[in-house]
């Protein structure tokens, strides 16, 4: 885990991200995606860091997968260093965040209270 790298504007985990070892994150604009990011180009609009930062519940870009959205509700709810924390010690437990290209271990829910006790437990 890189956890200088952090949480992405849309809630996606790039301290995780398989391709960390090229990118240096969401705010370095190193991302391939970087000019049509949806989720970038609305919070840079709205003059915010990231989603999470935003009143809305919105699914606009990548907050419309399960993965990123969630994140972002867990930030809104107990915050980003809570979220890196668990993250990190559910890495230690086994838990895979890309394990088949960037698909891993929090993409198997199709529910985000599921998905958020998850990422508090580290089990199902």
């Amino acid at each position: 885990m890189k956890r200088e790298l952090g949480i992405a504007r849309c809630g996606l985990a790039c301290c995780l991200c398989s391709e960390n070892v090229k990118c240096n994150g969401c705010g370095s604009n190193e991302c391939p995606d970087n000019d049509r990011c949806e989720n970038k180009r609305c919070s840079v609009e709205k003059e915010i860091s990231h989603c999470y930062m935003c009143q809305e519940d919105c699914r606009k870009g990548l907050l419309s997968k399960i993965k990123p959205y969630t994140f972002t509700m867990f930030i809104k709810k107990y915050g980003e260093d809570k979220l890196l924390d668990c993250l990190e010690e559910n890495e230690k437990r086994g838990v895979v965040y890309h394990r088949d290209g960037i698909d891993g271990d929090y993409d198997d829910f199709d529910d985000a209270e599921q998905l958020m006790n998850f990422i508090l437990t580290g089990t199902r």
